[in-house]
């Protein structure tokens, strides 16, 4: 089985805006430090798909908690990487509690996927890994907030992302997201196919299309990370996907460069 390259529950993420030539130039530093994730090996630009079908209630409660900065905030998503029913679904739960991201996750066979997205607590056999608690304690959660809220599916988000990770420990990750794209996804379907998405980023071939840096720490702000902020003059920012996706059906009319205005919050 492939390693598991996501970091601890509790994390820092530092996000950044930033034109394609510069992630090249920022990806060549990296590499001095961190391998390439194994899931992007041998893809084209090292990266991998990722899809996500973002949950929120009828009033959009969720979206706006973001788009407002509540410094105490979650979001509720189904992540998923293609459609092979062999590959695991994954719920999960992103909570920002001020500065720090906390992550909860469950995997669940695809074949259970519609039974747990309209409600239904997984049996054991249903889950990627039956005996981890804190997997079981995720989905419980999971489900116990999409309640609260009345929470069903509105936003297939996706994206490619060239990925890098410390095969020591699980501490550093740092990520370039590129061509995000979003579409209304009212049917519940965990599918990859998108008709006619709205692209908010574009696909990363230009040198100035915009990618997403995220820079994405456990425990100690590496050395190394400050090295590079300081050689390529970053400029923190926010770049809530679900966010921007969402600004399109939340009740404004934006364009592509209004929506990037957005991302800071």
């Amino acid at each position: 089985m492939a390693q598991d390259h996501t970091l601890m529950a509790s994390r820092f993420e530092l996000k950044y805006l930033i034109p394609n030539s510069l992630a090249l130039r920022i990806r060549d530093f990296v590499r001095q430090y961190l391998d390439l994730d194994e899931y992007g090996v041998g893809l084209p630009n090292d990266s991998y798909p990722v899809h996500s079908l973002y949950l929120d209630s009828d009033d959009w409660q969720l979206f706006w908690r973001t788009f407002n900065g509540d410094k105490n905030r979650y979001k509720l998503r189904i992540r998923y990487y293609n459609e092979n029913e062999k590959t695991p679904v994954f719920w999960e739960i992103k909570r920002r509690m001020k500065d720090v991201i906390i992550k909860q996750r469950c995997g669940i066979r695809r074949s259970s996927a519609a039974q747990v997205l309209n409600g239904q607590l997984p049996r054991r056999a249903e889950m990627a890994v039956p005996d981890d608690p804190t997997e079981l304690k995720a989905i419980q959660d999971f489900l116990q907030l999409q309640f609260a809220v009345g929470a069903v599916g509105k936003l297939h988000v996706a994206y490619e992302r060239e990925a890098y990770v410390n095969d020591f420990n699980n501490e550093v990750r740092v990520t370039f997201d590129r061509h995000v794209r979003a579409v209304t996804r009212f049917d519940q379907a965990l599918i990859t196919r998108m008709e006619k998405p709205f692209v908010c980023t574009p696909p990363g071939n230009a040198s100035n299309d915009l990618v997403i840096l995220e820079l994405k720490f456990s425990d100690r702000f590496p050395d190394w990370y400050r090295d590079l902020v300081q050689t390529f003059n970053l400029r923190q920012s926010g770049a809530a996907k679900y966010q921007e996706g969402s600004l399109l059906y939340a009740g404004r009319d934006l364009a592509a460069a209004d929506v990037i205005r957005y991302l800071t919050f």
